[in-house]
């Protein structure tokens, strides 16, 4: 009984490591995007990723962050960074709400929720679920630098680019 005490006290007190996940590498995932392609981790390897979660489609504060991520595409693009937004939104919704606001980046369906439990950004009450508008910021080597827990949608897109910025001139 007192290993089994030791150990689970061992894995209480390693969680907040966990749920931060900042400094360790980003979970691997395999997930479909708007067009049913189904997309890995593993192909964009050796480039910033941007891994925005958002609670719904075709949201006003959801439809506000995407625009301003496809507003500044060009700029992410010519960077080298790759956006991907997630939610539990199905393909169809998202293939919607991509086609309505002409998004040139990815949204993957996590429909069955495995990324967002594995990075602890699963949001609900009862039995409506979604994912809390957070993000994470993956260096060229899988390693999360940065999660960002407070988002505010008209700034977000701008603030991610120059934190690559920062981060990327520091790893150089």
């Amino acid at each position: 009984m007192k290993r089994f005490a030791a150990a689970l006290l061992a894995a209480i007190v390693a969680l907040p490591a966990l749920a931060d996940w900042v400094g360790m590498k980003a979970p691997a995932f395999s997930l479909p995007d708007q067009s049913g392609k189904v997309r890995t981790l593993d192909e964009f390897k050796g480039r910033w990723v941007v891994l925005y979660f958002y609670p719904k489609d075709a949201t006003p504060g959801c439809t506000e962050e995407a625009k301003r991520f496809r507003d500044q595409f060009a700029s992410f693009s010519k960077q080298g960074i790759v956006v991907l937004g997630v939610s539990l939104d199905s393909v169809e919704s998202h293939k919607r709400f991509a086609d309505d606001l002409k998004l040139p980046f990815a949204l993957l369906s996590d429909s069955q929720r495995q990324l967002s439990t594995k990075l602890d950004v699963l949001g609900g009450f009862g039995p409506v679920s979604y994912t809390r508008r957070e993000t994470f910021l993956i260096d060229p080597k899988g390693e999360i630098v940065t999660r960002y827990k407070s988002v505010d949608t008209s700034q977000h897109a701008s603030q991610v680019l120059a934190d690559v910025a920062r981060l990327g001139k520091a790893v150089k």
